[in-house]
């Protein structure tokens, strides 16, 4: 069905009074932490900080949703924690609820029945509550340690009925929960990278380039004194495009690559009386092995370059990579 251009102000004036009163809520919890609320977000800090155990989170209906995504942003940025639904909790599922653990139990009205019975166990048990509600004054924040303030003056629903503003915010607080504690646990790319190895962050990070260089005999390498001959056999043997000029020390002397090759051709060099040495370019650019596969990536680019020579702490010549072995990995 097509849009009118009047039907079609009319939809962009509702969706963006839907987004105006979902951001003048998250200013209203902005506002908030500057008064009593940020002393409360402190002490929820301090008691997510200070867990041995891990922070279980509870939730019903649309709070669950969020509080599921709360867990997994939590537990991907160092903090050990898991998701429990109230209702299954009734049923078994409280077992995973140890001593030392901390709570965070969300709920708008503060109310929710699935939840609030369990308050009674859940202090008997010696966790840490903390409560994430829109009402301060419900049974949810009577039972609980710490509460943390979610309200709205507002759901972005026209009924003022869906919780939509209200979920917003819980989202919101839940994500500067996390991101506080990232912050004073010391948490780096690395230890992201960690928890995401299959991401694209996580292979930058934690792939190598001893990984995925080319090593032992698919290494392109002639002696300085071979002929041009026997060089432009190398170089087409193994197919990278280039092939180093080792001492018989093994200590890397120089490159020859596709591009030297058409740069000599082009100045009118006679090729065939020259050896190895005469044709390379010594000292060329090289990468340790122990580094990551990254940093190779930053050097080619920088430098406009297809193929590195590989060399150890000592300069012995023991891989080769190119821009198509890194795209292999998902490096780049």
């Amino acid at each position: 069905m097509s849009v009118t251009p009047s039907s079609q102000a009319t939809t962009v004036a509702l969706a963006r009074q839907a987004l105006d009163i979902e951001a003048r809520a998250i200013q209203g919890l902005n506002e908030r932490l500057l008064g009593d609320a940020g002393a409360s977000f402190t002490q929820a800090v301090r008691a997510m900080l200070a867990c041995r155990g891990r922070v279980v989170v509870m939730g019903m209906g649309k709070s669950g949703h969020v509080g599921r995504k709360i867990t997994a942003t939590l537990a991907s940025t160092g903090t050990p924690a898991m998701f429990v639904h109230p209702a299954e909790a009734h049923h078994g599922d409280l077992g995973m609820v140890q001593p030392g653990d901390v709570v965070l139990a969300i709920s708008n009205s503060g109310e929710s029945e699935e939840l609030t019975a369990l308050l009674p166990v859940l202090k008997r048990q010696g966790v840490t509550l903390l409560a994430m509600t829109g009402k301060p004054a419900s049974s949810l924040a009577r039972h609980a340690d710490v509460v943390l303030d979610s309200a709205v003056d507002q759901e972005a629903c026209p009924l003022n009925l869906a919780p939509t503003a209200s979920t917003t915010v819980q989202m919101a607080l839940g994500d500067a929960l996390a991101v506080v504690l990232l912050e004073l646990r010391g948490f780096k790319a690395e230890d992201f990278a960690r928890s995401h190895p299959g991401g694209a962050l996580g292979r930058k990070l934690l792939t190598h380039l001893r990984d995925v260089m080319r090593a032992g005999e698919a290494v392109p390498r002639v002696a300085p004194e071979a002929s041009f001959g026997d060089v432009m056999r190398e170089m087409s043997a193994k197919g990278l495009g280039a092939t180093a000029v080792v001492e018989a020390s093994g200590q890397l002397a120089g490159v020859f690559t596709d591009g030297d090759l058409r740069r000599k051709i082009e100045a009118g060099v006679d090729l065939r009386a020259l050896t190895a040495r005469e044709l390379m370019t010594p000292s060329p650019r090289t990468i340790r092995d122990d580094v990551l596969a990254a940093e190779a990536v930053s050097i080619m680019e920088a430098h406009r370059i297809n193929t590195l020579l590989v060399t150890d702490a000592q300069g012995i010549l023991v891989g080769a990579v190119n821009t198509n072995d890194l795209m292999r990995a998902k490096v780049i």
